[in-house]
């Protein structure tokens, strides 16, 4: 037979249309999730999928997970905006 890999990938908070269906078509609902955080993206997710799988055959990804710069966990988020909370330099 030929070898089988399987990889977990666990992301957080990524901005999909989920959240748009998740509540009923209710757009300003939808858009909250994601107020003050830079969420990780479809495209994120999809480069986990091409690193795992491209490894060398010998190499197995068991798994990834990978959240937004600001999230610690599920639910534990720093909603800090774009700056990702870095001090901005006095003037």
């Amino acid at each position: 037979g030929t070898p089988l890999r399987v990889t977990l990938i666990s992301p957080g908070a990524v901005q999909t249309e989920f959240s748009l269906v998740r509540f009923g078509g209710d757009q300003p609902k939808a858009d909250a999730v994601y107020e003050g955080l830079v969420p990780l993206y479809a495209e994120d997710v999809a480069d986990q999928i091409v690193y795992a799988a491209t490894r060398p055959p010998h190499v197995q990804i068991a798994d990834i997970v990978c959240y937004a710069t600001n999230q610690a966990a599920p639910t534990s988020v720093a909603r800090v905006g774009p700056s990702l909370g870095k001090e901005s330099a006095s003037a």
